[in-house]
């Protein structure tokens, strides 16, 4: 009989309602999925301040040198962009052993077609030319 009611009982127990615990909320309102997000947002700008303090020191030190290449270089790459419609058609620049650096298209153009040359043989009169 013992063996009966101790698994009876312990059934009952567990399917009986459990009651939560009550939460004190935090004084400020926030929940724990805000106070976690919180401080993650903080952790992660304390580990980012180091690398933005560089990035701009970085900056400050070339930004008139870029300047000055922007304001040498800017119209000759307009010119270049002028002629280069598309830059996905070009392939990877390769550098020669002379140093020359070419840029080839992907797929090459069809070659335009010439236009007909005269006939410039001399006419065939048939007379012979004495000289």
């Amino acid at each position: 009989m013992k063996q009966i009611l101790l698994p009876i009982a312990l059934a009952a127990s567990l399917a009986a309602p459990l009651y939560a615990q009550e939460t004190d909320a935090p004084e400020d309102g926030t929940s724990l999925i805000e106070d976690g997000a919180r401080m993650f947002f903080e952790g992660l700008l304390q580990e980012a301040r180091p690398a933005m303090r560089d990035m701009r020191e970085l900056a400050e030190r070339l930004g008139p040198q870029l300047r000055g290449f922007a304001q040498e270089m800017g119209p000759a790459l307009a010119d270049i962009l002028k002629d280069v419609e598309d830059l996905s058609v070009y392939a990877t620049p390769e550098k020669l052993p002379n140093g020359d650096i070419i840029i080839r298209r992907k797929e090459p153009l069809d070659p335009e077609p010439r236009p007909e040359l005269p006939d410039l043989s001399p006419p065939d009169t048939g007379d012979e030319i004495e000289i």
